[in-house]
C-alpha cells in the first residue's frame, strides 16, 4: 500500500491580521480529506503577497529547509496562486505546489461517484488546470501522480490544448442536458405541488446527518469535509402535515473556487429554485461566524441570498445551552439541535412549516373591465397561466396562495 503524501501547509497573512491558526486549521482537514499527511505548517506575515513567487525569497528558503527536514512530498498554499506564482514556486522547491482551490478539487474528485458528479468535477478540474498547464508537463511526469493530479488524470493533463478545449465543450454539453433533466424533474415536482426545502450550510457541519435523521436517507456520512457532493432528495411530513422535499446539497467552504460554482451550476440550481433554505450552522465550531458569512457569500453568488431561511444550530449538544442562545441572538432566529442525538427535530419542521410560503391554488376568475388593477395582484402574488379578454371582462387562470385566491374571489367573479 502506497504511502500518503507528506505536505507542508503555508499561508501569508496580512501585517496586522489574524486568523492565521483557524484558516491553517482548516487546510489541514483539507489536506487530511485529500489523503495527505501534514508534515509542518509555515505562515509569513507581510503588506502583499509578492507577486512572482507569493513568498518572499527568505521565506521560500526557509521553505525549503523546512520541506528538506520533514522529508515533504508537496507544498499546499492557503491561497489561490496565478499559474505563474505556482510554476516558479515548483521550480524553486522542486516540488509539487498545490493552492486552496486546487486541494479542494482535488477532494471533489476524490468524493465523485455519479456520473454527473464525475462530469461537474472534470470540467471544473479541467477550467482550473488549462491556465497551468505551460511548463509544467515535465514537472508532472518526474513527480508522479497523487494529489493534485485526480480526476483527468496526469496523461489527460499533458495533452495539447486544443484538445483539453474541445473536452471542454463536450463537458459543458453533457452537464447542460443534465440541467435540462434536473429542470424537467423540477417541473414535475411544481405539478405536484410540493414544496422544495435545500439544506444548505458549510461542509461538514451536518447536512447529511440531519436529512438521514429526518428521513432514513441513508446518505453517506463521515467527518470529513466535503463527505457528500451528490444531491439527495427525499420527502418528509411536517407535523401540520403538509409534505415537503428535502434537498441535501453540497456543502459551501471559505472562498469555493468559481471553477466549482460554475461547473456544479446544474446541481446548485437545486438551491436557486428551492422554497425554502435550511441553512445548517455548525454551533460549537469556534469559527461558526466566519462560516455562517461564507455560506451567504456563496448563496449571493448564486442570487438565492434574498430567499426565506431556517438557521437549524446543528450539534448543540457540545456547546452550553447559554452559548447557542447567545449565537440564535447573533443570527436573528434559529433553532436549536442536535442532527446525531436526534434533539430538536420537531422544533425544526415545526418552523419550516411556518416559514414555508402557503401553498398555491389554481384558480378561474373573471376580473371586470372596471376591476381590471386586480391583474396587477394576481401576477404580483401568484403565477398567470392564462388570460382572454372577452365581452364581460378578463378571463383568468392562475395560481394564487390560498389566502390572496379566497381575497380575490370576493373581489371578483368565479370564471366558468
Amino acid at each position: 500500500m502506497a504511502q500518503p503524501e507528506r505536505a507542508i501547509l503555508a499561508g501569508v497573512i496580512r501585517s496586522g491580521g489574524d486568523g492565521a491558526d483557524a484558516r491553517l486549521e482548516e487546510l489541514a482537514r483539507l489536506a487530511e480529506s485529500a489523503g495527505a499527511v501534514v508534515a509542518g505548517t509555515l505562515v509569513q506575515r507581510r503588506a502583499a503577497p509578492h507577486s512572482a513567487t507569493f513568498l518572499g525569497a527568505g521565506k521560500i528558503e526557509e521553505l525549503q529547509q523546512l520541506c528538506y527536514e520533514t522529508s515533504a512530498d508537496l507544498v499546499i498554499l492557503d491561497h489561490e496562486l496565478s499559474p505563474a506564482q505556482q510554476r516558479n514556486l515548483e521550480r524553486k522547491l522542486n516540488l509539487k505546489v498545490i493552492d486552496r482551490p486546487g486541494i479542494v478539487l482535488d477532494i471533489f474528485a476524490r468524493r465523485a461517484r455519479t456520473r454527473e458528479g464525475r462530469l461537474q468535477v472534470e470540467l471544473a478540474q479541467m477550467t482550473y488546470l488549462l491556465p497551468r498547464l505551460t511548463g509544467r508537463g515535465v514537472l508532472l511526469s518526474r513527480l508522479g501522480g497523487g494529489i493534485g493530479t485526480r480526476g483527468p488524470g496526469e496523461t489527460k493533463l499533458e495533452v495539447d490544448r486544443r484538445r483539453i478545449r474541445k473536452r471542454i465543450t463536450d463537458l459543458r454539453r453533457a452537464i447542460a442536458e443534465i440541467g435540462r433533466t434536473r429542470s424537467l424533474q423540477r417541473e414535475a415536482r411544481r405539478e405536484a405541488q410540493l414544496p422544495v426545502v435545500a439544506l444548505v450550510g458549510y461542509t461538514n457541519a451536518g447536512k447529511s446527518t440531519l436529512l438521514n435523521a429526518l428521513t432514513s436517507a441513508g446518505v453517506f456520512v463521515e467527518d470529513k469535509l466535503f463527505a457528500t457532493l451528490d444531491p439527495t432528495v427525499r420527502k418528509v411530513r411536517l407535523p401540520n402535515g403538509r409534505p415537503v422535499l428535502l434537498v441535501d446539497t453540497v456543502g459551501f467552504i471559505t472562498n469555493l473556487p468559481v471553477q466549482l460554482v460554475a461547473a456544479f451550476r446544474a446541481t446548485l440550481e437545486e438551491v436557486t429554485e428551492a422554497d425554502l433554505l435550511v441553512h445548517v450552522v455548525d454551533a460549537s465550531h469556534p469559527d461558526w461566524s466566519a462560516q455562517v458569512e461564507a455560506v451567504r457569500e456563496v448563496l449571493d453568488e448564486l442570487n438565492a441570498g434574498d430567499k426565506p431561511v431556517v438557521h437549524a444550530m446543528n450539534k448543540a449538544d457540545a456547546v452550553p445551552h447559554t452559548e447557542v442562545r447567545r449565537i440564535i441572538e447573533e443570527i436573528g432566529e434559529g433553532v436549536a439541535i442536535s442532527a446525531l442525538q436526534k434533539v430538536g427535530l420537531i422544533n425544526l419542521l415545526r418552523r419550516i412549516g411556518q416559514k414555508l410560503p402557503q401553498p398555491l391554488v389554481k384558480v378561474r376568475l373573471l376580473v371586470p373591465y372596471a376591476k381590471a388593477r386586480a391583474l396587477s395582484q394576481i401576477f404580483s402574488q401568484g403565477r398567470v397561466l392564462r388570460q382572454d379578454y372577452g365581452a364581460e371582462g378578463i378571463a383568468v387562470e392562475a395560481e394564487l396562495p390560498r389566502v390572496q385566491a379566497q381575497q380575490l374571489r370576493a373581489l371578483v367573479r368565479k370564471a366558468n
